[in-house]
């Protein structure tokens, strides 16, 4: 692993009960870049995500994030997660729940968060009476407002409209400036086209180019 490695997976494989969902993938990623996986549905790209986020250790191989087990950090602004579900608690407003790893900790979330994300007119509705394409952006707010060392993001736009997506781009584009790997799980090509890093996923194989 070098110095600036970031996220580095070795000769990771993974299983679940009699399917094998990726198989030996390795890869490196530096801090400040935009990396897309790309792939068919059922090819791996969620999998790989949650494992890069410690939700679960691989079958075998190594995944480490900063040079740690991924599975040993537990801190948002370390790796922070967007899963399919925006896994939002309904009872609480747009801008309680963007915050709230802010909160938790003490800290002080980016004055303009929800304003890049179309979210500010909606700052204190209760979640539960908010679009699903509301929630979702909602739920990015949530997983960058700490500005996370990596920040893992299952299919960011796809509850967006066109002018909406836009805004998605613009605080991914906006995350990587300051410092965040942002790394996507999608098929839609406009994220494809701005990667960094295009990481095409087939059957749970990384096809990277030599």
């Amino acid at each position: 692993m070098t110095t600036a490695d970031l996220v580095r997976l070795d000769q990771v494989t993974h299983v679940r009960g009699a399917t094998t969902v990726l198989s030996d993938v390795s890869l490196s990623l530096p801090s400040a870049r935009l990396a897309v996986l790309a792939g068919r549905s059922g090819s791996g790209k969620s999998t790989l995500l949650h494992l890069m986020a410690g939700v679960m250790p691989p079958t075998s191989g190594t995944v480490l994030v900063d040079g740690k087990p991924a599975v040993s950090h537990h801190e948002w602004d370390r790796v922070a997660l967007l899963p399919q579900r925006p896994a939002l608690a309904p009872e609480l407003t747009v801008a309680e729940n963007a915050h709230l790893p802010a909160r938790l900790r003490g800290r002080t979330p980016p004055p303009d968060l929800l304003t890049r994300l179309g979210l500010d007119p909606l700052a204190d509705r209760p979640t539960h009476d908010t679009s699903l394409g509301e929630q979702q952006r909602t739920a990015i707010a949530r997983t960058l407002v700490l500005t996370p060392a990596v920040a893992l993001l299952d299919e960011p736009t796809a509850h967006q409209d066109d002018e909406h997506v836009s805004l998605v781009l613009d605080a991914l584009t906006s995350a990587v400036t300051e410092g965040t790997l942002v790394l996507v799980a999608t098929h839609d090509q406009r994220i494809i086209d701005l990667a960094d890093d295009l990481l095409p996923l087939h059957s749970g194989r990384l096809e990277v180019p030599a």
